[in-house]
């Protein structure tokens, strides 16, 4: 069998990488996105070849042959984008650090370099794969060269191998045709003129029937289209030109020694270095992994074992993890430096971990990469096993909380220092939940990963967060958090089905009766809830405006409908048939569907979604239940207490704007506050220029849209959306707003400035965020990195102190042993489940603890409500 090399087109790679990921920079925060993604494609380029030798081939800054022969050749590329420039020479070093070949010839480009290499190579008999972005490369294709292109489909990044077949069936030619394709089209990218009026399909209809470039040209009386006729001959000079400038050069004066371009040890300790500056720890774990130790695959054990394993291994720590798949549950755990076991977790199994661990709750600690879970499936009671806790997913979070996931592999790839196989080696293309079927015992060795992640993971996670002055909040508000969110998970809340349906009942009137009603005004009967056919109905029988044909049809978008809802009964009938259509179908027959035996529903709330530190609450969302529609707010009356007990609700006023007062020092503000004055009145007679007593209500609803705005950085087009007015007049409101309070904007501008030098922003209680799209050359990221340095230390301070006033509030139940439970907490709302004769006690503890839960420059301000069903309360 041939050997095989690999040629890179070096900066078409580089671009693509750069383009292909989000902003990503260093701790120094110098760019790194391009080359970690230029090694990420050559890595997969490497795996999918598997060639055994490589070359990297750049272009040199200097004019070309080309340039001589044409001088306006690339004249209308933009210049290389700053923060990708800095990166060549980065991505050039590191490679030959890597003991990659790399190779550059003045007067000539990478292509010919590629091009020069293919043929030398083919003809000592190697199988050639070139890998770029250019298409140009094609013309290269033969039975022994191959082209590798970088390729997105439905956001995932692959690389399609390109033959002679795959060019016929794409292009209809043959690959040495690109060259004449190019010839007669030109090519905007390289500035190349090629035959004015002549597209690709036209170049590859003459290509068909003539062949080449030149046989078009010797034939160009007998074209038919006299247009044609004459643009051919008018072109000739520039269609010879253009063949000339599209050729690559397969002879150019290089010279290379194909044992120099062997593959062998890619980490190298000259790259290693290099590799920390720029923080790639996922290639850093490649050269930890040859030193440590290869880790044994995962025992699964019987409960009998288990028992005795438990016994027998005992040691301070203990890794539990664990996981539910499908409806099935896992676990594996190992004391620290003990061997992993791993096994289903059966009632048997549940019954010994749980006794265990109420047994030893003094002597030991429990690491888990999500210690809730461990809690909510061996149905542990937090009030009664208080363990010393370390999760690792938590940890990680707040280290950097912009990540998606703080999944095994993220954690391992951060944080470890093993050679752990990854879910994607373990199990292959498919899926876990696929392997579940089939592959019990591959489970069990992921699961015990999970364990080895964890144990070899944790050290390295508090040093970064103690690195970060992170641990101290880690540990005192954070872990406390995972007990109070485990505690109201457990609790869960009673939903009347009763009351919910005869809800179902009346929506489902509701709907059939707004049904016929937009069947009377289409002027016959369709499928609603069909886009297609109701796209139709709107825009093409009823002939209303704003229509917005895309392939699938007409969209029916809330914007376009929005746009039309004034004007049109039928629309407004439409968005009401939808709203309520969505409200049965996820809110009122959604929430029948979750309700637990003990006739409540149990919420999970998660620490490590949000970028801001806000909770979330999944499966069901019980944060997103619509307020605006009154169907909606009425859903809340089928949450109700148990007997004899009634609910008390304490919510922040206006919590954002005076974390917004108290951090910025705005005087104005302060003072507003100081002395109760309604902020939204202040600010609409600040911005309208009236007295405080003359403001009405369409004056105070935009100040507070103005108010509420600033904090998340709204534009003057987002505004404009909010208040239905022009971006002109919105722009005017912004303006006079930082006019009436200018400390505002200084302190928002410092905010941005002081992201840009250090690379993250801080709430007030020292929780960090990165902002690399500070740094970004692209307006509309680098726009939305100015609007996260400003609203994340807002809106992330207000999130940091409703969980201190959960834990505090927590804490006050369970020192006084008051009868009552945490169920809920919604944005800047805690809902609390109370014995009636305590109501009044625990209403004054609650805004006692919530408002008193940190002390700014303005006092917290908390409304108190009770009520025997949630509506009632709010």
């Amino acid at each position: 069998m041939s050997e095989k090399i690999l040629l890179i087109d070096g900066h078409s790679i580089l671009n693509r990488a750069y383009y292909g990921l989000p902003y990503l920079t260093n701790k120094k925060g110098e760019p790194t996105g391009g080359v970690y993604g230029f090694l990420n494609i050559m890595f997969r380029a490497l795996d999918i070849t598997g060639a055994k030798y490589l070359v990297v081939a750049f272009d040199v800054k200097a004019p070309t042959f080309r340039h001589k022969m044409y001088a306006e050749y690339k004249g209308t590329r933009k210049s290389m984008d700053d923060n990708l420039r800095v990166q060549v020479p980065v991505i050039q070093e590191l490679l030959s650090a890597m003991g990659v070949k790399i190779i550059t010839k003045e007067g000539y480009e990478a292509d010919d370099i590629i091009g020069t290499l293919s043929k030398k190579m083919s003809e000592k008999d190697m199988e050639v794969k070139i890998l770029s972005g250019d298409k140009d490369l094609l013309q290269l294709v033969n039975n022994k060269v191959q082209v590798l292109l970088p390729k997105t489909s439905k956001g995932k990044s692959t690389l399609e191998m390109c033959d002679e077949k795959w060019i016929e069936d794409e292009f209809s030619i043959s690959p040495r045709a690109i060259i004449d394709l190019k010839a007669l089209m030109g090519d905007t990218a390289d500035n190349i003129p090629g035959i004015s009026g002549v597209g690709v399909k036209t170049a590859t209809k003459l290509l068909k029937e003539y062949g080449t470039v030149e046989n078009v040209l010797a034939n160009a009386e007998n074209i038919s289209g006299k247009k044609l006729k004459e643009n051919i001959c008018n072109g000739r000079d520039n269609a010879i030109l253009s063949k000339e400038l599209a050729t690559i050069i397969v002879d150019a004066p290089i010279e290379c020694n194909v044992e120099e371009t062997k593959i062998g040890e890619l980490f190298t300790e000259a790259a290693y270095p290099m590799f920390e500056e720029l923080d790639f720890k996922k290639y850093l774990l490649k050269y930890n992994s040859k030193k440590a130790d290869k880790v044994e695959k995962a025992v699964r054990i019987t409960p009998l074992e288990l028992r005795t394993y438990l016994e027998e291994n005992f040691a301070k720590v203990l890794i539990l993890n664990v996981i539910k798949l499908d409806e099935e549950v896992f676990y594996s755990l190992c004391f620290r430096d003990k061997y992993v076991v791993a096994s289903e977790l059966d009632d048997s199994s549940k019954g010994i971990l749980k006794d265990f661990l109420l047994e030893n709750k003094d002597k030991i600690s429990l690491w888990s990469m999500d210690v809730k879970d461990v809690y909510r499936f061996l149905e542990l009671d937090v009030n009664k096993c208080v363990l010393n806790i370390f999760d690792t997913k938590i940890g990680a979070y707040l280290i950097n909380p912009n990540i998606s996931d703080y999944d095994y592999d993220y954690i391992n790839t951060n944080y470890g220092s093993l050679d752990i196989k990854s879910p994607a080696d373990i199990f292959g293309k498919s899926t876990i939940k696929k392997a579940l079927k089939n592959q019990r015992e591959l489970l069990i060795e992921y699961m015990g990963n999970y364990s080895y992640v964890v144990s070899n993971s944790r050290d390295k996670i508090v040093e970064a967060l103690i690195e970060n002055d992170l641990y101290a909040w880690y540990k005192q508000v954070e872990l406390a958090l995972i007990f109070t969110l485990t505690d109201m998970e457990a609790t869960g809340i009673i939903l009347d089905k009763k009351e919910l349906m005869i809800m179902e009942e009346t929506m489902t009137c509701e709907l059939a009766r707004l049904e016929k009603e937009i069947y009377a005004l289409a002027g016959k009967e369709f499928n609603i809830n069909s886009p297609k056919q109701l796209g139709s109905v709107l825009f093409e029988d009823l002939q209303l405006p704003f229509g917005k044909k895309t392939k699938t049809g007409y969209s029916t978008s809330v914007d376009i409908l929005d746009k039309l809802k004034g004007d049109y009964e039928i629309v407004r009938k439409l968005l009401e048939y939808r709203g309520l259509s969505k409200l049965n179908s996820t809110y009122v027959k959604g929430l029948l569907a979750v309700v637990g035996s003990d006739g409540r529903i149990h919420t999970t709330y998660k620490q490590s979604i949000t970028a801001t530190g806000r909770l979330s609450s999944i499966e069901p969302n019980l944060q997103n239940i619509p307020v605006r529609m009154e169907q909606g707010r009425l859903i809340r009356k089928a949450f109700i207490p148990r007997e004899g007990y009634s609910f008390v609700d304490g919510d922040y006023s206006q919590v954002e704007l005076r974390v917004l007062a108290s951090m910025s020092g705005d005087e104005k503000l302060i003072n507003a506050f100081l002395n109760n004055i309604d902020i939204h009145k202040l600010t609409a007679s600040e911005v309208f220029h009236v007295p405080v007593d003359k403001v009405d209500d369409k004056m105070r609803r935009a100040a507070k849209a103005v108010n509420f705005g600033i904090i998340y950085g709204i534009s003057g087009f987002g505004l404009g959306e909010d208040l239905n007015i022009g971006i002109k007049e919105a722009e005017e409101y912004i303006e006079k707003y930082f006019n009436a309070y200018p400390s505002i904007k200084t302190y928002l501008d410092t905010l941005v400035e002081n992201g840009k030098e250090k690379g993250y922003v801080t709430t007030y209680f020292g929780r960090k965020r990165p902002v690399d799209e500070l740094m970004s050359t692209n307006y509309n990221i680098r726009a939305f990195g100015e609007r996260v340095a400003m609203n994340t230390p807002i809106q992330g301070t207000a999130a940091d102190i409703i969980k201190i006033a959960m834990n505090k509030v927590r804490a006050r139940i369970n020192k006084e042993k008051l009868n009552c439970k945490i169920l809920l907490q919604v944005h800047d709302e805690l809902l609390l489940e109370v014995k009636d004769e305590d109501v009044n006690y625990v209403s004054a503890m609650l805004k006692e603890e919530m408002e008193n839960a940190v002390k700014l420059k303005v006092p917290l301000l908390v409304d108190i409500h009770t009520g025997k069903n949630w509506y009632e309360v709010k």
